[in-house]
């Protein structure tokens, strides 16, 4: 492939894998070279309307990952929203030009298939159902942990986030008393081990 280069890329048109959306939806393309402020200006923009009740977010290849970036974000800051994630794989047709078409036996344009990962998040306002695969209920208000702010507020009950042990340092005599006698310190030393008075 040293003597060859990508002239262009073609993607094939997929439907959004989710059924019975309304016509209205907003559906965001996100891709590799999107800026995140300027999808989430326009998403948040539209979500923030009361007839709008559902985005999708759509991304593939190297794009994934900002795509999961945009709805976190949209989730943080809308809040209540319900989400359905599919994952799949996607078709793209890369088209290869021979750069040295004089060479004998070598064709002038390759084809290639390629199979790339692709990811498509459904959020809504409205319940959506929580047997479908890939169903995420809304973010709690009070965090991950349910008891997390009354076992911290009252002090009772261990909070799986946020609690630490205390650091216990046994009380050694010769600290308080740095000239303390030989024998105290033996006498001690015996009771710990156990043949002491």
């Amino acid at each position: 492939m040293e003597n060859f280069r990508k002239v262009k890329t073609l993607e094939e048109e997929s439907s959004v894998p989710f059924l019975d959306l309304p016509s209205n939806v907003v559906e965001m393309k996100v891709k590799e070279g999107s800026k995140i402020r300027n999808l989430m200006g326009f998403a948040m923009g539209r979500m923030e309307l009361a007839d709008t009740r559902q985005i999708v977010f759509r991304g593939y290849g190297r794009a994934v990952t900002k795509t999961i970036t945009c709805v976190e974000i949209m989730k943080r800051k809308l809040g209540g929203l319900h989400q359905v994630t599919k994952v799949q794989y996607k078709t793209l047709l890369e088209v290869w030009e021979n750069n040295d078409p004089q060479v004998e036996g070598q064709v002038e344009h390759l084809t290639v298939h390629k199979n790339v990962p692709s990811i498509c998040i459904l959020l809504s306002k409205d319940p959506l159902d929580p047997n479908q695969m890939g169903y995420q209920p809304p973010d709690s208000p009070k965090g991950f942990w349910p008891d997390e702010t009354s076992s911290q507020q009252d002090g009772s009950g261990a909070s799986p986030k946020g609690m630490k042990r205390r650091l216990v340092v046994p009380y050694r005599e010769d600290r308080v008393n740095k000239k303390a006698p030989v024998q105290t310190l033996q006498e001690n030393l015996g009771v710990v081990m156990g043949c002491g008075p």
